[in-house]
């Protein structure tokens, strides 16, 4: 069977569980060739844990010049993602890059006007669209049975995080470091979600607070109000601070309401349509009727194995990405205007200034207790230590 060669740029925690997934015989396409950490523990582990064939590095660049491999994992510090990645684009490597895309959008344009000249497959880790449950949101809300959104309300609260979660590494919950905090770190791929069930808000309005819960520099509470082209609203609750927390994502239609919580898809339809009926019925507090049902996934989401599944199968047979890299800029313009709505207080329509938004993030970066000798922000840590 010809297989994928594929080497993984930083085996921390999430580099690393990709790595046992595939020695492990989870992806049958792809074969482990080699990996890359400047972090010479990492490297120890690799060599300890891994089978003798996979190749160290401790560098990625030598990992890519190396020709061992002809595909690539970036799970590095995000302020590199876009710097690797458009490392593989020079090489022709194909590369799957981990949320979120990079930091900042005008970053991330740059990575992707440069996936463009190159042949190599460009893919996101959104393993969440594997998800049933939201593949099933997105589909009927895609195609109109139940009208138009009217409002959307995501509370994602069960990110809670203590104080040693943030000292694990000096890069965490940092300006200079990671960039923001929860909604970089924990929410992309909710982000991302909302964004392909929903579509993108043309603004939104954001409260944040930074270190409120833990003692950190970064936001680790924030709540957004958005609008949307059609005239929905929506909010969107997220914080690293509240135990045992919530994750309810609820979508209300003209034709009835989606919720999906504790791993099911509650729905409420109805034959008439509230904005026909809000203007016929001579009952002053009469609602429509709605049938009431539950959706439960048969099957297990394949997460992260399914994602690098599909890149395999894409490379070697021309099938499917779960997700075009191109489309991480959606997830990060959202977390971008949200930090910019609330560094700014006021509401941001998208599309936003990015040279603001960069502007504001550096000033931020210049007072980070983590210091560091970044490239343009670009090139600045690849521990891989996550």
């Amino acid at each position: 069977m010809e297989k994928l060669k594929l080497g993984i740029i930083g085996i921390g925690n999430m580099g690393s569980a990709h790595a046992q997934n595939i020695v492990s015989g989870k992806c049958p396409e792809i074969e482990l060739c080699a990996v890359a950490d400047k972090n010479k523990k990492r490297l120890d582990w690799a060599k300890e844990t891994l089978p003798k064939t996979v190749k160290t590095f401790d560098s990625g660049e030598k990992m890519l010049d190396s020709g061992v491999i002809n595909a690539c994992i970036v799970a590095v510090p995000h302020y590199d993602h876009a710097y690797f990645a458009m490392e593989c684009f020079k090489r022709n490597i194909n590369v799957m890059v981990e949320k979120p895309a990079g930091v900042y959008t005008k970053q991330v344009k740059e990575m992707n006007n440069a996936s463009k000249k190159t042949k190599a497959v460009f893919a996101m880790m959104f393993n969440q669209r594997t998800n049933p449950l939201y593949i099933h949101m997105r589909e009927m809300v895609k195609s109109g049975e139940m009208g138009k959104i009217k409002r959307v309300s995501w509370i994602i609260t069960d990110w809670y995080r203590t104080q040693s979660y943030y000292d694990s590494g000096d890069w965490r919950a940092t300006w200079s470091g990671e960039g923001g905090g929860v909604l970089l770190n924990q929410c992309p791929h909710q982000l991302d979600l909302l964004q392909w069930i929903c579509g993108m808000p043309k603004t939104v309005l954001s409260k944040m607070h930074f270190g409120k819960w833990h003692d950190i520099e970064v936001e680790d509470d924030v709540t957004t109000y958005m609008e949307f082209e059609n005239g929905a609203t929506g909010t969107f609750i997220t914080t690293t601070g509240d135990a045992p927390g919530t994750n309810r994502f609820e979508i209300d239609l003209e034709m009835g309401k989606l919720v999906c919580e504790d791993n099911k898809l509650k729905i409420w339809k109805s034959e008439i349509n509230e904005r026909e009926w809000v203007k016929t019925c001579k009952q002053g507090f009469e609602k429509p009727a709605y049938e009431y049902s539950e959706w439960e996934p048969k099957e297990e989401s394949t997460q992260h194995i399914g994602v690098l599944n599909a890149f395999a199968n894409n490379i070697l047979h021309g099938g499917n990405l779960v997700a075009n890299g191109e489309e991480g800029i959606n997830g990060l313009t959202l977390s971008n205007a949200m930090h910019l709505s609330a560094f700014l207080e006021k509401q941001i329509s998208l599309p936003f200034d990015e040279e603001l938004y960069y502007k504001e993030l550096m000033k931020r970066v210049k007072t980070s207790k983590r210091k560091t000798n970044v490239k343009e922000q670009i090139n600045s840590d690849m521990s891989g230590t996550f």
